[in-house]
């Protein structure tokens, strides 16, 4: 199986390969991958962490009744955010916090509802995703996300990145317990294994779709034990700001990040620049 040796050729048109007019929506839904974006995807996923432990302390629903809530919240945002057509940047972010809650929720219900032991939920979500992204490239011969221009492609981007937000839960806490070092120490783990794919990209020519999909799955865990560094008590390794100030100073942070794109549109290119 090939894929793009860069994200930026993955545009058919780039290309000039021939694309039915009647599958495509013009604008790419997603946002250009900068420094903005990794910032954000970032704090969104320490969000979905600290969120996901204060509505499960403070909520009183229980997990199960949670993990209903934000789903449901979830799944009307992303109808919203199919029904745009095009890239905003206020709409696409909510969904990722969102599906960031979401994903840590499931991972979290597996193991502490059901009794998952985290390698078997980790191997689980790790086949969901590969089976996701094989059926992907297959119908659209793709995985970039400079080409999310379709409902289709759109579908399988959205449902990828659900996957990787469980998995990089599951794997998260599964190296963490093992390995047991600690927040800081944990989110030092990762932030050099994510170095370590950029390095293999931009030194060595790593694809660059596998390269942002590797990344992409390891800013989970990474956020997550930033924002369990921040929010949980000194006494267990953390700096004891609570999930509610970790929440909200990151929140916060997010949308100013986003207020700024949506003013800015930093992160967009028009398809006529794309091409």
């Amino acid at each position: 199986m090939t894929y793009e040796t860069s994200e930026t050729s993955a545009v058919p048109e780039a290309r000039g390969l021939a694309v039915p007019v009647r599958h495509r929506l013009g604008w790419n839904k997603v946002p250009e991958v900068t420094v903005y974006f990794w910032i954000i995807k970032v704090l969104c996923t320490t969000v979905g962490e600290t969120a996901a432990d204060l509505l499960n302390e403070k909520a009183g629903l229980g997990l199960t009744g949670v993990s209903v809530l934000m789903t449901a919240l979830l799944a009307v945002v992303l109808v919203v955010q199919f029904r745009t057509t095009a890239y905003r940047a206020g709409v696409y972010w909510l969904a990722v916090a969102l599906i960031s809650v979401v994903g840590t929720l499931i991972s979290d219900n597996l193991t502490d509802n059901m009794g998952v032991p985290l390698e078997t939920s980790t191997t689980v979500f790790a086949i969901f995703l590969a089976v996701v992204f094989v059926v992907w490239y297959r119908r659209e011969r793709t995985l970039s996300i400079h080409s999310i221009d379709t409902t289709s492609r759109e579908s399988f981007y959205w449902l990828a990145v659900l996957f990787t937000f469980a998995l990089g839960t599951a794997a998260g806490d599964l190296v963490s317990e093992r390995m047991d070092l600690g927040y800081w120490l944990s989110a030092v783990l990762f932030a050099v294994a994510i170095a370590a794919v950029a390095l293999a990209h931009f030194a060595l020519g790593l694809d660059a779709v596998w390269s942002f999909w590797i990344a992409y799955i390891l800013t989970r865990p990474l956020g997550a034990s930033i924002g369990d560094y921040l929010s949980q008590p000194t006494g267990g390794g953390g700096l004891g700001l609570g999930t509610v100030i970790t929440s909200v100073l990151f929140l916060a942070v997010i949308l100013g990040l986003v207020v700024y794109l949506s003013a800015t549109r930093k992160d967009v290119v028009d398809p006529e620049s794309a091409a």
